[in-house]
């Protein structure tokens, strides 16, 4: 059983509504001993006047409102975490890196997930990122921009999402065949390149996220997909975080119990909560 959700986004994050002590009631209500609020900071987010997205936020206001919510609900366990949308782009990489590690400096911080969002200047959410790639080369890139991050970034606890981009990989071919991220994307699909991230990751210490979303949204796989995680594990990887990405209450502790059978399935007998940036492990069954 997993009972701590360390992923989960609030009206903080400008793509979502849901108040904090909304997420904090119904973290409860599912029966959770802790969340992680990992409210979203993509410095630089293109595009953001056209999308009205900007994915920016007062941090000290965030983490002041989770002491408040830590005295009126002390039945859960509330840890301030933060998810830093990470860039290649030159110029945007190194600006922004040194705007994220500016930002951790001096503040109480329980846990940072590092994630790839953008790329290109633009988002794999978007139409656009896809023109002109098939599945297999919109993810390769994807792929090979999130192991430029993590190298450049490595400062965080844990990898998010891997494999975003999967989500939204869905595009129609001249011929009218429409490819998506869940046909398209077979296993060992850039396997060349996960595994330098996987390697990268286990050599710094940072761990893996599993990452419900991907059951909610219908692709049939948690991000980040089964085969990766088995490799994770063959690389002697063991730091696994769990979150459900929820942006609305109603999807806190996202289809935990099928996360908890994956990763048994895989052979793993432990997640991980981080408390002060350091990892604390806690038994699935």
């Amino acid at each position: 059983m997993i009972l701590y959700d360390c992923h989960m986004h609030t009206d903080y994050s400008d793509d979502s509504e849901e108040k904090m002590e909304e997420q904090v009631k119904g973290s409860i209500e599912k029966g959770l001993k802790g969340i992680c609020i990992t409210d979203h900071m993509d410095y630089e987010f293109p595009d953001s006047e056209k999308y009205n997205l900007v994915f920016e936020y007062d941090v000290d206001k965030n983490y002041k409102e989770i002491d408040e919510l830590r005295i009126r609900y002390p039945e859960i366990e509330i840890l301030k975490g933060i998810e830093l949308g990470l860039r290649n782009e030159p110029g945007v990489a190194e600006r922004t890196k040194a705007r994220y590690k500016e930002l951790l400096t001096h503040r109480d911080i329980d846990f940072v997930i590092g994630s790839t969002h953008c790329l290109e200047y633009s988002d794999p959410y978007r139409p656009e990122y896809w023109a002109g790639k098939t599945v297999k080369e919109g993810l390769r890139t994807f792929f090979i921009a999130t192991l430029e991050n993590i190298r450049n970034n490595d400062y965080v606890d844990t990898l998010g999402h891997l494999d975003y981009a999967a989500r939204y990989a869905r595009k129609e071919s001249m011929e009218g065949r429409v490819f998506d991220g869940r046909d398209e994307y077979i296993e060992g699909d850039n396997g060349d390149v996960v595994d330098e991230i996987l390697k990268f990751i286990i050599d710094r210490g940072i761990a893996l996220e599993i990452n419900s979303a991907g059951l909610k949204y219908g692709l049939g796989y948690a991000h980040p997909r089964g085969w990766i995680l088995k490799r994770y594990k063959e690389l002697g990887g063991e730091l696994i975080t769990v979150g459900a990405d929820a942006h609305k209450r109603i999807h806190i502790a996202y289809a935990f119990d099928e996360v908890a059978k994956i990763l048994t399935d895989t052979g793993f007998k432990y997640y991980t909560v981080y408390r002060a940036r350091k990892p604390y492990m806690y038994p699935i069954d």
